[in-house]
């Protein structure tokens, strides 16, 4: 079920009611109703992938009330093991078995050994990267004795598969979000009004935003071969736009839907396209999982200590593993490749941290500012792009700077009309965010104008006719 549907149109209101009419005074049923639900909102892609959620909820469960039990240090390595070999072994197996099959004949025909091999019509389960990766921080902190394993099944069930933020995250942390379904929720008008203005500003960067720039950007990447330097330029900026549009967008709706009903999700997107560097960015960009691989991979594999050049392999695998995350792609390797690469030398002079979230972000700023979102977007070509070879290409005739004709944009007054909307929306978003951003009010300063995006939907005629997918979807 997508957040910019009729279907949840009409869902979300009768969950709602249901939750805080009928169920209000049982929190038993509350978190019920939500399983429930968010299995229902699940089926409404696949039914059949339902029994991988519950599969990998009861491993988990089960391992984690165990490791809970018990202090012999081996068999709570042989339970962690468990769960790991369990929830990788299922990601590995429906996301990248064909990646490894195919990859595997490339290297030996490259060798000129011809094999025979098929692969399988495998179905991505939507979502799985994210639900794998929520339950397994979870009995990591187990192991850890970061947390106590939960007794209630209905709670933990209800924590792996909380439909707002089941297919797209934020990838939730159990010491964060399984504590809220233990306590009573008590429905506040002001919280809830918040989450409402989160969703409608979540819907106007996917609908007005990342829609319409995928309108240019399917046309481009589809045949760079047919357009100028300029035009290619162009399209990896609405691609840019695109991307952060679409999941910042889903992010925004999904923690503004959990809290209509009472929930606290963490932020996944801190304005990414105004980070100064790098580093700063991977702060800013996906932070749910740039934290996960930090705390997960990056720390136990040393993570700051050791000498220069463990430091540097470190920072690469956690990069090289993120672009594998994303997907059975060596596009997606060579896309986290990059950014590894860019983040090397700011490791090295050990100014990875100049700028963090708290230092205040001024108009001197600007420089860096663009030559960040520059190489980011430049990089968003691997990620975009179906194959290296294409990417290769792309970035080739885009750098030759022969043609900076532009008639893709401009080839008929409807087409001009439409780019101009496209970059007054991005104006209006980019306007709003440094706002936000000077003020560090966030949702203050959205809420203000709420009023605005909601107008400007309106005069997106189809806002619900053939929703699209989000990006992270396929992730």
């Amino acid at each position: 079920m997508l957040f910019n549907s009729l279907d949840f149109v009409i869902f979300l209101p009768i969950i709602f009611i249901l939750y805080w009419v009928a169920f209000n005074r049982s929190l038993k049923w509350q978190n019920i109703l939500l399983v429930i639900a968010s299995y229902l909102f699940y089926a409404w892609w696949d039914w059949r992938f339902l029994g991988l959620i519950a599969m990998s909820t009861l491993v988990d469960f089960m391992v984690a009330k165990r490791l809970q039990s018990t202090n012999s240090k081996k068999t709570r390595k042989f339970l962690l093991l468990i769960s790991v070999v369990f929830n990788l072994g299922l990601l590995g197996f429906f996301k990248y078995f064909n990646f490894f099959i195919e990859s595997w004949v490339d290297a030996w025909s490259n060798l000129g050994v011809s094999m025979q091999t098929s692969t399988l019509d495998i179905i991505l389960p939507v979502g799985i990267s994210f639900y794998t990766f929520q339950t397994l921080s979870y009995t990591i902190d187990v192991y850890r004795r970061k947390m106590v394993a939960t007794n209630n099944l209905i709670q933990f069930t209800a924590f792996v598969s909380f439909f707002p933020q089941l297919v797209a995250g934020p990838i939730e942390r159990a010491s964060h979000l399984l504590p809220q379904f233990k306590v009573k929720r008590i429905f506040d008008s002001q919280f809830a009004l918040s989450g409402f203005y989160l969703i409608i500003w979540g819907l106007f960067k996917k609908v007005v935003i990342a829609d319409n720039c995928a309108f240019f950007v399917n046309q481009i990447f589809d045949s760079p071969g047919g357009y100028s330097s300029l035009e290619l330029f162009m399209g990896a900026v609405l691609f840019a736009f695109q991307i952060y549009g679409d999941f910042s967008g889903y992010s925004d709706i999904a923690i503004g839907v959990a809290r209509l009903f009472g929930f606290s999700l963490m932020t996944n997107f801190a304005f990414p396209y105004f980070a100064r560097d790098i580093a700063e960015f991977w702060r800013r960009w996906h932070i749910s999982l740039s934290t996960w691989f930090r705390d997960y991979v990056y720390i136990p594999l040393g993570g700051s200590r050791g000498t220069s050049w463990e430091r540097l392999r470190n920072v690469m695998i956690v990069f090289l593993v993120s672009g594998f995350w994303h997907g059975a792609n060596w596009t997606f390797i060579i896309w986290g490749g990059i950014h590894g690469v860019l983040f090397l030398p700011l490791l090295l002079t050990k100014t990875n941290r100049t700028h963090v979230l708290s230092t205040r972000m001024t108009y001197h700023h600007l420089p860096k500012i663009l030559l960040t979102f520059l190489v980011v977007t430049i990089a968003w070509v691997f990620f975009r792009a179906d194959t290296v070879g294409i990417a290769y290409n792309y970035l080739s005739d885009l750098f030759q700077f022969q043609d900076f004709s532009f008639k893709l944009f401009t080839k008929n007054s409807k087409m001009t009309l439409f780019s101009l909307i496209i970059l007054f929306s991005v104006a209006v978003m980019l306007f709003f965010e440094f706002w936000a951003v000077q003020k560090d009010e966030r949702e203050v300063v959205l809420s203000k104008y709420s009023a605005i995006l909601i107008s400007i939907l309106i005069i997106f005629m189809g806002v619900f006719k053939n929703p699209s997918d989000f990006i992270y979807f396929q992730f």
